[in-house]
């Protein structure tokens, strides 16, 4: 049983790194392309931790806590591709706890230096052990496995707590079309999805006309499991987008609070990384081109029908962390999938 005299200090301490920090930015982006229609970006780069996982990684914690998983000796794992482990590796550093993430061959360096700055360790194991050494090895150390992809739609309050929903609505109340039309957001655990999309329909008073799309990359399984309603799917194609996308339909994707989804080409989402990235003069990364190729998209369906309105969708990190991949033009010259008859690759959508 965890000391309750600790626990209260640690939950003391996540809410006092929770009020240091400011909310984050929504940025208005001009669309040339699509008159008529507003783009924002909410920039979830600029937590501490550099990334939206921030908010997941601190609701785990959160719930962690709450329920008697963690106390001052426990060792947290994690099963992450990056930034979760990231943003998990600052609170249990703000904790002093030991953090270990699980983490597939091959993910980005900058993330895994990120970890370590943090004062996390990484276990880099093939993308299919991913899940099964993360569980182990919590068992073998008497730890606490957060399990990201299972909790991450309840251990977030979707009514509103300040979550990414509550907050992007309240910054959308004094633009021009202040109830966007679309909320674009990918997918990895599904947490972030499960929490707009619930928000949606609980003030379903004032936010009647705005939907939710949800932009998944190649290989991952969400797209077909929606279009399907099947939870069964499974990929062996490790997918080239970090932190959104999945080989397996996570307990956290919630398929009846989407209302359209949209499968990208990894090269389009590359290509609308680059994009982005010189509209606003800073680096973003191919989860953030995934949004934006599915956000032009709509914004273009939009502009065609003579409507006018908004559209919102998120900044998931800083593209710093793919300066070997994204931004290495000698990298990019060597993936044959890149090539330009691929960058504007159809995309496929699928509407509730």
């Amino acid at each position: 049983m965890p000391n309750r005299t600790w626990v209260a200090e640690a939950l003391r301490r996540i809410e006092a790194d929770a009020r240091r920090s400011a909310d984050t930015h929504l940025i208005p982006l001009a669309l040339p392309e699509a008159p008529g229609v507003d783009l924002y970006l909410k920039d979830e780069s600029t937590h501490p931790s550099g990334s939206l996982k921030h908010r997941l990684a601190r609701s785990l914690f959160l719930y962690g806590l709450c329920n008697g998983h963690i106390g001052e000796d426990t060792t947290i794992v994690e099963a992450s591709s990056g930034s979760t482990a990231i943003s998990e590796a600052y609170f249990a550093r703000l904790l002093g706890l030991p953090f270990v993430a699980v983490v597939p061959q091959g993910t980005a360096p900058r993330k895994l230096q990120e970890i370590a700055f943090f004062g996390g360790q990484c276990r880099e194991v093939p993308a299919s052990e991913v899940y099964a050494q993360a569980e182990a090895l919590a068992q073998d150390t008497r730890g606490h496995y957060m399990d990201q992809f299972t909790f991450a739609e309840r251990a977030t309050d979707w009514r509103g707590n300040n979550n990414i929903a509550e907050s992007l609505f309240a910054q959308m109340q004094r633009e021009a079309h202040p109830l966007p039309r679309w909320v674009v957001v990918g997918a990895g655990t599904g947490g972030t999805s499960a929490t707009i999309g619930r928000y949606i329909r609980y003030r379903r008073d004032t936010l009647a006309c705005t939907e939710l799309a949800v932009a998944d990359p190649e290989h991952s399984v969400f797209f077909d499991a929606f279009a399907q309603s099947r939870r069964d799917l499974l990929s062996t194609v490790r997918g080239r987008i970090e932190g959104i996308g999945r080989p397996r339909v996570e307990p956290s994707f919630l398929p009846a609070v989407i209302d359209r989804m949209l499968r990208i080409p990894d090269a389009r989402s590359f290509a609308a990384a680059l994009d982005l990235s010189e509209r606003l003069g800073r680096r973003v990364g191919p989860s953030t081109g995934c949004n934006f190729a599915a956000a032009l998209h709509l914004a273009r369906e939009m502009a065609a029908r003579g409507e006018r309105g908004s559209i919102a969708t998120l900044i998931c990190d800083s593209g710093e962390r793919y300066t070997d991949t994204l931004f290495n033009p000698a990298w990019r010259a060597q993936q044959a999938w890149l090539d330009a008859g691929h960058a504007v690759g159809d995309l496929q959508s699928v509407q509730r």
